[in-house]
């Protein structure tokens, strides 16, 4: 399992324009590397949305939004094209990121046990290091604030943390 502190694998992927992104090309940018189930599925969709609606906050921190998925090139079109996402998403056909990062885990669902993307964010620091690992993300969740039931943004909690890590730095 990968820990905070560690320099973070490297990775060579297509993106949806079937133009290869490799990590070693984004050294000196922040990088938020998100690994995600499927295309066009709703907590997919809503993470995808998020992120592309907090791109230019992101952009302004001199990060770049990276999802990743074993879906093709097509169907990253597909998805991108249907909600109109301005993200960049990388096909992992093969599961080499997905299995260098640590998220292919056996999961469960309905009682049934299969192999799968479990919903992870990575945030790297311009050195390559992961600064900051989120398991089992929770893309939206329900929060309880001075008695007001509000909704957490997935996107934003990651936002808020690359900021403090740039403070920090």
């Amino acid at each position: 399992m990968l820990e905070v502190g560690q320099v973070a694998p490297d990775f060579c992927a297509p993106n949806q324009d079937d133009i290869e992104i490799c990590s070693r090309d984004l050294r000196g940018k922040w990088i938020v590397l998100y690994f995600y189930p499927r295309d066009l599925t709703p907590g997919c969709t809503n993470e995808a949305c998020d992120f592309t609606t907090a791109e230019p906050e992101f952009d302004n921190l001199d990060a770049i939004i990276l999802g990743v998925s074993p879906d093709d090139t097509a169907k990253h079109r597909k998805f991108i094209e249907k909600y109109d996402l301005s993200i960049t998403l990388l096909a992992d056909t093969n599961r080499k990121m997905c299995e260098d990062f640590g998220v292919w885990q056996l999961k469960k669902f309905m009682g049934r046990e299969s192999m799968g993307v479990v919903r992870t964010t990575f945030i790297i620091n311009p050195e390559g290091k992961i600064a900051e690992i989120w398991n089992k993300v929770n893309v939206r969740k329900k929060k309880t604030v001075k008695g007001e039931k509000i909704e957490v943004l997935h996107a934003d909690e990651v936002k808020q943390r690359l900021q403090e890590l740039q403070q920090a730095n």
